[in-house]
């Protein structure tokens, strides 16, 4: 063969590899956003990040619909960027791993929560707290500092790109179904319920009946506690009793309220819309605490007067954000171990059928989350 022509095809050769190197692909996704504060879920075609060397990529399997979603679409609390793909209670399969992944493989289940990514040097990053860095991404509506500030899009789509060092990793032979719910609901009550060292025999008042509050109540009554549920409603009084709750309170009955005050050790507080947060720290015991986890619209937070806590001495109102990956891990392991799994209804996914589930979340008419099967999705 001519010398020539020789050189040219080592010359293509390397030419090929190079581009190979240098033009690693996106990965197409599609699924359903939002593209105005009307609500309204339409479909929507994107691209996420090539798979680096330390990510995995995840078929998505289950999409929770949180109350954290609603208010991001609804800017409840602050101006949001559209187009959003709301959703950060993600479960799904690997079905990609980069070259130096070692914590997954091909076929494994793997699940994403509110945090996709983190500063890494902060005292926080440095303890494993890295959910409480001041430079954490979140998993949609955020913007990825460690990807060329490219927008995060969430859950409710085909796939997702993350490092393997903030997914958790979800066992075999589970309920998926009912998993991705944990990933916000089970580990936002089960974080605070942990570090208030909550023991057999406790006192735990759950207030806000929904899809925190019935996983707070799930964590509490598996620790041995004696949980009272607190909510607005009678139609959940059957709910919580069936869960192991002791005593259901409807605060729109005053007789129910009767005999609480310096009852509780702790208050889980859930409730995501305008209440009177006093009224349940005067039924701390001394020494009592009380996490606050809910976030109500910026238009409808509650306060606690301060001239009322010297007349309420020696109780702790503490606030909670879901947990770091460890602490995630820890509670996806126990949830499993203990069989501790939402209360679910399938959705498909349908632009239609997940406008008309924010609507009913609004209205307060689920029981107790809204899972979409992402498995559906054409």
């Amino acid at each position: 063969m001519d010398k020539w022509l020789v050189m040219s095809f080592a010359i293509m050769g390397c030419c090929t590899c190079l581009m190979a190197k240098g033009e690693e692909k996106r990965i197409p996704a599609k699924g359903f956003a939002v593209f105005d504060d009307s609500g309204e879920f339409k479909p929507f075609e994107f691209t996420r990040r090539p798979v680096g060397d330390n990510d995995i990529l995840i078929e998505i399997m289950y999409a929770g619909i949180c109350h954290s979603d609603v208010h991001h679409v609804r800017q409840d609390w602050g101006k949001t960027q559209f187009p959003t793909v709301p959703g950060h209670e993600i479960a799904g399969r690997v079905i990609q791993v980069g070259k130096d992944v070692t914590q997954f493989k091909v076929g494994d289940y793997a699940g994403v929560g509110c945090w996709i990514a983190s500063c890494s040097d902060c005292d926080y990053c440095k303890t494993e707290m890295e959910h409480l860095c001041k430079k954490r991404v979140l998993s949609f509506a955020s913007v990825d500092h460690t990807e060329h500030d490219e927008p995060t899009y969430g859950g409710y789509s085909s796939n997702y790109v993350i490092s393997e060092d903030f997914a958790v990793k979800i066992p075999q032979n589970v309920p998926m179904e009912r998993v991705a719910p944990l990933l916000c609901a089970g580990i936002t009550t089960y974080t605070p319920i942990r570090f208030s060292d909550t023991q057999k025999g406790d006192k735990v008042g759950v207030a806000g009946f929904g899809g925190l509050g019935h996983m707070a109540v799930k964590y509490a009554v598996s620790l041995g506690a004696d949980v009272v549920v607190f909510d607005i409603t009678e139609e959940k009084r059957e709910d919580a009793l069936r869960m192991g709750a002791k005593k259901y309170v409807n605060v729109n009955k005053p007789e129910d309220l009767e005999g609480l005050e310096d009852s509780l050790d702790l208050i889980i507080d859930t409730i995501p819309f305008q209440h009177d947060p006093l009224m349940y720290l005067q039924m701390l015991k001394l020494n009592g605490e009380m996490a606050i986890v809910g976030l109500p619209p910026n238009a409808e937070v509650p306060m606690i007067p301060t001239s009322a806590l010297p007349m309420l001495p020696l109780r702790k109102v503490y606030g909670s954000n879901t947990g770091s990956i460890r602490q995630t891990q820890e509670m996806m392991d126990y949830s499993v171990s203990h069989e501790l799994y939402p209360d679910v209804k399938i959705i498909p996914a349908d632009g239609k059928a997940i406008t008309e589930a924010y609507q009913k979340i609004i209205d307060g008419e689920v029981k107790f989350r809204y899972v979409i099967d992402m498995g559906t999705l054409e």
